[in-house]
Formats: structure tokens, C-alpha cells, sequence
């Protein structure tokens, strides 16, 4: 790879991809943090990184930021990335997820160096998996359950046509459960959002609760962007690998671990309005292929994960 690393990042804006691009930042690469929306906050002012608008739904203007930056390396995680919302407005979530994919290894195509693409695929491309077939592997048969895992599975297999028809070096990493400072729509977030509004008075001491009982296995958002930056520099093109913590939690027993650290007395109590008509008992997956290939491996405890989110909720609830 050329000395002057040069990445785009898709959906810099987003949870993961704010994330990585702090690490790319640190790592002394130029950074083309490519947004479609706006964040919340003012970017940050990060030393290498430039960020810019990009809809990948318009491909001239795709066309337009490849062809001026020539990326050395693409991290492709801008999407519609909510299931529910999926449900709500399919068309949207495939104009993003899908043509906004092919648009990119469109312009990529016709680069003279490709760079090598990682994309963030995700574990929703399994859909229902037995509980023999936990934890999940590479090879088991892909069907999604909803319009988002479906836009998925089609990332999956355009960088793989791409890799086999047009030798452009194209990584996928299947994303399970990650979490993190910043996170929201998940349940360890929920959780931390409301004992922080509790600490600061702005909600009674009780926090209203879902099903407790499902298996999840959250990967702290550190060891996912080092996972990002090591399928870059040592996965194979053209495959796909699960990125996953490497042990599940029940999410009750993620709350009262959040309940203690917080040093809070509350309620917990059920609420009908936070249950979904099913939920899988267990989302696992197996990790021995992206390990025996990079060397990758979690190195954030799940304690420390909460204790950084209790962290970044205190000062932003």
C-alpha cells in the first residue's frame, strides 16, 4: 500500500464511522469523512481530515470525490441502518443502502489504482439462526427478515462481483451487536441515557424496560474500527467475516451491571409499549475466520464498554 494512506469514509457522521474516523486521524492517514446528514453537533476539527457532503444516491457526485482524492482505501458504512425504519420506508432504504453501494463501486471501478473497500455488511444478513447453528458462521445460508438485513445481503454480494469481475479488493465485515460512547436505539444506551437523566433529576428513579431475557453479545465500538482497519490491511478480497464480541450477555444482566456502576437506587419496571412482537433469544457470532486472518481479537471488557457510556451519557444527557 502506497505511504500516504488516503481513506473515504462513508456515513462519517454515523456512530461507527465518527468513531473510525478518530482512528484513522490518530493513525496519521488523510481522512475524506464523506456525510449525507449533517450531525447533531459540529464536526470535529481533526488534524489529516477533511469532511465533506457525499450522497452516495447521487452518482455524479460520487464520481466527483473519488476522482479528485484517489483513496487508497474506501470504508463503506453509510446507509439506512434501522430495521424498523426499513419496514416504514423500504424504497428510501434501498435507494440508500443498495444504489448508494453500486454507485460507489461504480466509481471505484474506473479508478486507476482500486482502492482496497471495506464495507459494513451486517449480521441481520442471517436471519433467524437455531440455536444449533450458534454461534453463526461465514458460511451459514443468508436470510434476512426485514428490507434492511435484504439491502445487506446485496452490499454483501456487489462486493464480491466486484472483487470477482473487477479485481477491486473489496473486504466485508458482517456487523454484530456494537455499542459504545454515542451510541443510541440500543438497549445498554437506553439504559445509560435514562440513569444519567436520573443522576441529573430529570426523570423519576425508575427505568422502563422490554424483554430482559434475549442473549446479545455487544462489541465495544474501539475493537470495531480496529477491526475495520485490520480487514483493510490483512483480509482477504472478496470474503466476507462476523465481526462479534466474543461472549453474550443476557440484557438484564447488562442493566443491573449498569445499575451498579452508576451507584443508583431505581426502579426497574416492564413496559408493554418496549416489547417487540418476537425477539431472537440469541444473536452470536463466531469470529474464528476474521481471527485466524488478522490476528484481531476484543480487548475491552464488557465492564469497561458501560463504564464509557455511563461516562459520555453524565455529560451529554
Amino acid at each position: 500500500m502506497p505511504k500516504n494512506k488516503i481513506a473515504i469514509v462513508t456515513g462519517a457522521e454515523g456512530f461507527i464511522g465518527s468513531h473510525l474516523v478518530r482512528f484513522l486521524a490518530e493513525k496519521n492517514w488523510q481522512v475524506i469523512a464523506g456525510y449525507r446528514f449533517p450531525a447533531d453537533n459540529p464536526f470535529p476539527t481533526l488534524p489529516g481530515v477533511e469532511f465533506l457532503h457525499l450522497d452516495l444516491t447521487d452518482p455524479k457526485r460520487v464520481q466527483q470525490v473519488f476522482k479528485k482524492y484517489e483513496p487508497t482505501n474506501v470504508f463503506h458504512l453509510g446507509a439506512q441502518s434501522l430495521p424498523t425504519v426499513s419496514w416504514a420506508d423500504p424504497v428510501s432504504t434501498f435507494q440508500s443502502n443498495i444504489m448508494g453501494s453500486l454507485h460507489l463501486f461504480q466509481a471505484v471501478r474506473y479508478m486507476p489504482r482500486p482502492p482496497v473497500v471495506v464495507s459494513a455488511c451486517s449480521s441481520a444478513e442471517y436471519g433467524h439462526v437455531p440455536p444449533s447453528a450458534i454461534p453463526v458462521t461465514e458460511d451459514y445460508p443468508l436470510h434476512p427478515l426485514h428490507p434492511y438485513g435484504i439491502s445487506k445481503v446485496c452490499l454483501d454480494l456487489l462486493a464480491r462481483e466486484y472483487f470477482l469481475d473487477y479485481k477491486i479488493p473489496a473486504v466485508n465485515l458482517r456487523l454484530f451487536n456494537t455499542t459504545g460512547p454515542g451510541k443510541t436505539n440500543d438497549a445498554p444506551s437506553d439504559f445509560v441515557r435514562q440513569l444519567a437523566r436520573i443522576k441529573k433529576g430529570l426523570q423519576p428513579p425508575v427505568i422502563e424496560v422490554g424483554n430482559l431475557k434475549p442473549r446479545r453479545a455487544f462489541l465495544d465500538v474501539n475493537d470495531t474500527v480496529r477491526g475495520f482497519y485490520l480487514a483493510a490491511q490483512k483480509g482477504q478480497p472478496g470474503e466476507s467475516y462476523n465481526l462479534c464480541a466474543a461472549r453474550t450477555h443476557e440484557v438484564g444482566t447488562l442493566l443491573r451491571m449498569l445499575i451498579k456502576l452508576s451507584g443508583l437506587k431505581v426502579e426497574v419496571r416492564g413496559a408493554a409499549r418496549l416489547m417487540r412482537p418476537s425477539d431472537e433469544k440469541i444473536i452470536f457470532g463466531s469470529t474464528r475466520k476474521f481471527r485466524n486472518q488478522t490476528g484481531w481479537k476484543p480487548q475491552r471488557s464488557i465492564q469497561q464498554t458501560l463504564l464509557s457510556m455511563l461516562d459520555y451519557w453524565n455529560n451529554h444527557a
